[in-house]
């Protein structure tokens, strides 16, 4: 989700809700300690040099029970980085504390912003010879023992 999105989002929520990949909501009393300007300079396995550049917002949570974070106050958070921080529309990454510090992607969907799982991936599989993932096609058993399927001894396969 790029910044203009969750900003738009934003504009029609009374509450803002954050949903855990595994279907739990982050407490109601999270802060957000920061808004940040990511960018990742890099090379890829395959010798290529890349640049990425991210927004990175921190939740947290702690025993300030009563604390609630309004729309209002999160689009006056996200104004002010875009002029200090000179933020481009990004995609969003979300910050947030389980067992170490996870780093989430988020969309927005039945009034709810869901943290969704980010996985690494080779860049360059053509350079690192990873074959293509072959598409798995599903065959029904009938198809299999009703004659149209070759025989080990008819020597077609």
């Amino acid at each position: 989700m790029k910044l203009s999105e969750l900003k738009t989002a934003l504009n029609y929520l009374e509450k803002i809700h954050f949903v855990l990949p595994n279907g739990k909501n982050v407490p109601a009393h999270f802060h957000i300690t920061e808004v940040g300007k990511v960018s990742k300079h890099f090379m890829d396995c395959g010798g290529s040099e890349r640049m990425e550049e991210v927004i990175s917002l921190q939740l947290w949570q702690s025993i300030d029970y009563h604390h609630r974070l309004k729309p209002s106050k999160l689009l006056n958070i996200f104004n002010l980085s875009e002029q200090k921080l000179q933020l481009q529309d990004s995609e969003v990454e979300v910050e947030y504390q389980a067992d170490t510090i996870g780093k989430y992607g988020i969309q927005f969907r039945d009034g709810q912003f869901h943290l969704t799982a980010k996985n690494t991936a080779c860049l360059a599989e053509e350079a690192c010879g990873i074959p293509a993932n072959k598409e798995k096609v599903k065959t029904k058993l009938s198809s299999l023992t009703d004659g149209s399927c070759c025989s080990p001894e008819s020597g077609c396969c």
